[in-house]
């Protein structure tokens, strides 16, 4: 992953312009910075997912199951581990970064795409 955001995009506060009677700003240039001690959260399901307009809010959890007993079926529960609320500026790069990652594994073969409505199948 890049540790540095690409130069040239508009940042979240100043945007890439002002308005009418203000000059021409540049856009701002942002570093990442890591910090390893942030911690991860795992999931294993995406719950809730949920756009107001102003903020996309997604909802992760993680699943654990009760102890297997012998002729019973497996029972779980799942449970909350994390939910993100990002603006729209975020929200349109994560869409964009998935849809990225999406035709890298379709590309690997790891993910097969699915035929839009009234698309007709191709053969294999």
């Amino acid at each position: 992953m890049a540790n540095e955001k690409t130069p040239g995009k508009p940042d979240q506060l100043g945007g890439n312009g002002g308005g009418a009677g203000h000059a021409e700003r540049q856009p701002a240039s942002i570093r990442v910075i890591d910090r390893p001690e942030v911690a991860e959260t795992f999931a294993d399901a995406v719950t809730g997912l949920m756009f107001d307009g102003q903020t996309l809010r997604i909802e992760f959890a993680v699943t654990r199951l009760d102890e297997v007993k012998p002729n019973s079926p497996i029972t779980g529960r799942r449970y909350p581990a994390c939910r993100v609320v990002l603006p729209p500026a975020a929200a349109l790069d994560l869409i964009n970064r998935m849809q990225q990652i999406a035709a890298a594994l379709t590309q690997s073969g790891l993910l097969k795409s699915a035929p839009r409505p009234g698309e007709t199948p191709k053969p294999s």
